[in-house]
């Protein structure tokens, strides 16, 4: 709301362009009815932005790509890809042999990109759920025998995924455990799942500010992406490209 009132003031103010700049996009897991008379939410802000008067919009690591067609004004959707190999290759010793897992289906792509880039192996962990935020049961399907597993996704909200998803890479025999998230929401239980989980550390971005949790939780470690936001916002303002920033982190 306060976002929205910004944009209308800065638009009846007579600003030539109003450019929003959301870390983590509201509301980006309701993109679609999962079931009928659910609301598209997504949808919704998209619409309230556009019609506050939003010119453009720079924001990171979407939940669903397809939220960018929601809106007819220009998105930028940055990817924290290229600072969380960065932060692998900085800080897991052993990252050559290592298996980047996605805790769910929908992350493979996220997953088997990274770990080409890395030149390692790619697991999926395939879950099945019987409410909207628990999971039954997961089957992993891939080999993480005596290897550092990497989990990957774009957001942990409960935590209960990575969390079991965790315990199962331990049973099917990995050495240790990490979990990169770009957007740490950690609601609820979270904090002290992660703390019983058996995780070297758990990952973040500061798209959500972190400072509480990193002192309730000493497992939680943080990647600044605030270069990559800045970056991005010069190089919209100065009309150049912006495509580099997918594949590279700002110096």
């Amino acid at each position: 709301m306060e976002l929205l009132i910004m944009i209308n003031a800065c638009k009846i103010a007579s600003a030539s362009r109003v450019t929003a700049v959301i870390p983590c996009f509201p509301y980006a897991r309701q993109d679609k009815k999962d079931k009928s008379r659910a609301p598209i939410s997504a949808k919704l802000v998209a619409n309230m932005l556009s019609v506050a008067g939003a010119d453009h919009i720079i924001t990171m690591d979407l939940h669903a790509s397809q939220i960018q067609g929601f809106f007819d004004i220009p998105v930028d959707n940055l990817y924290a890809e290229p600072a969380v190999l960065k932060w692998i290759k900085e800080n897991i010793a052993e990252w050559k042999n290592c298996t980047i897992v996605s805790p769910d289906a929908g992350g493979a792509k996220r997953v088997t990109s990274i770990a080409d880039r890395l030149n390692v192996d790619f697991a999926l962990i395939h879950k099945e759920r019987k409410k909207a935020n628990e999971v039954d049961r997961m089957v992993l399907v891939g080999d993480v025998k005596d290897r550092v597993a990497i989990l990957v996704d774009d957001m942990a909200d409960t935590c209960g995924t990575i969390c079991h998803a965790a315990d199962k890479l331990v049973s099917a025999g990995a050495t240790k455990v990490y979990a990169i998230l770009t957007h740490g929401i950690f609601s609820g239980p979270a904090i002290s799942r992660i703390n019983n989980a058996c995780f070297e550390a758990v990952v973040v971005t500061n798209t959500i500010p972190q400072e509480d949790k990193m002192k309730q939780c000493p497992k939680i470690q943080v990647i600044d992406i605030s270069m990559i936001l800045a970056e991005a916002i010069r190089r919209t303002h100065n009309g150049e490209s912006v495509s580099y920033l997918f594949s590279h982190v700002p110096l």
